[in-house]
């Protein structure tokens, strides 16, 4: 399995991508960097993209992709839980904003969605995904996949603290966990479902005392403005915990 970070933060700007992370070219999770990290004929390699959740900055990217496959002609399969697919449906493909491409072209839509059910397992191009809800502000789901050779990646998209019941039902080898800001930020993590590094400690020891591992751990979704300072935090906690804990960062390309 090979990944790569198309965006690893939770702002834009000419050096920063929002959440996107792409697997053996072909399996996308989120579209917040898809568009403007892809060529057309990497963008036309894609067969299923990974929505956890419907914020802006986790769907942005979803009207372009569906132009562009519109244009070649062709069609893309997008999985997501129903309140993504009814924000989507409602706010931006709804034919005012942008064209509605889960209905158009007719008979051969350019987006064909379908909906996941938290907690069951599909089976989308050829990898084993487990779709699980996450502590979030709008309803969010994380990500296991396993490859038909069996790595497993296991994404949490946007989370707050409290994933033990999660990590019951997972075993990734490697772990994409968010943390967004600094510690000085614990009242917003708790209030909006995010998480900071101490917070993150909490949640890998509970990882560590459910599983009885740690699995590789790569951080996404930082505000780049805090950057250095969550990594000075992470360094603390990955002492503590005796562990490796990496910032993820464009371009970064992972094999399994």
């Amino acid at each position: 399995m090979d990944i790569e970070i198309l965006g690893a933060h939770n702002i834009e700007s000419k050096n920063t991508g929002h959440v996107s992370l792409l697997i053996d070219d072909v399996l996308a999770i989120e579209a917040g960097a898809l568009t403007s990290s892809l060529t057309f004929p990497a963008q036309q390699k894609l067969r299923a993209i990974l929505l956890s959740h419907q914020h802006y900055d986790h769907i942005r990217d979803i009207p372009a992709i569906g132009m562009n496959f519109l244009l070649h002609e062709n069609s893309i399969e997008v999985y997501s839980i129903q309140p993504v697919y009814d924000i989507l449906s409602a706010y931006l493909l709804n034919d005012d904003i942008y064209v509605n491409f889960i209905e158009r072209p007719p008979g051969k839509p350019a987006i064909k969605f379908k909906i996941l059910e938290p907690g069951r397992t599909e089976l989308i191009c050829g990898y084993s995904v487990l779709p699980l809800l996450v502590n979030h502000s709008a309803p969010t789901v994380g990500f296991q996949i396993t490859s038909a050779d069996g790595k497993t990646v296991f994404y949490t998209s946007d989370t707050g603290p409290g994933l033990a019941d999660v990590w019951r039902q997972v075993s990734p080898e490697l772990l994409f966990i968010e943390v967004t800001t600094p510690n000085s930020y614990d009242e917003f993590a708790h209030k909006s479902g995010h998480l900071t590094p101490e917070l993150l400690q909490q949640e890998l020891d509970s990882f560590r005392e459910i599983k009885g591992y740690l699995p590789q751990v790569v951080l996404v979704h930082m505000n780049p403005l805090e950057e250095k300072a969550i990594e000075a935090e992470i360094a603390v906690v990955a002492g503590a915990l005796n562990t490796t804990i990496q910032l993820g960062y464009e371009g970064m390309r992972i094999h399994l």
